[in-house]
């Protein structure tokens, strides 16, 4: 399985599914990352966290946590 934790800088991807349950899974969600949208990996901090993408035309910071719940394919 490939997560958004695992990706590379300078990649497009498209979300496969959402891994988690509750909370986690609606707000990440609620920020629009949702199945089958595509996008562009950023940067990604030093230590790993946190990962910047751009998705639906703006851009998105996410913690490693909640990146280990976004399952993702390269395009």
């Amino acid at each position: 399985m490939n997560t958004l934790r695992n990706v590379e800088v300078g990649k497009n991807y498209r979300v496969k599914k959402i891994h988690g349950t509750g909370a986690v899974k609606r707000r990440i969600m609620d920020m629009g990352v949702t199945k089958g949208v595509e996008l562009y990996v950023r940067k990604v901090a030093p230590f790993g966290d946190p990962i910047q993408i751009s998705l639906l035309g703006y851009e998105l910071s996410i913690r490693k946590q909640d990146a280990d719940c976004i399952e993702v394919e390269e395009i």
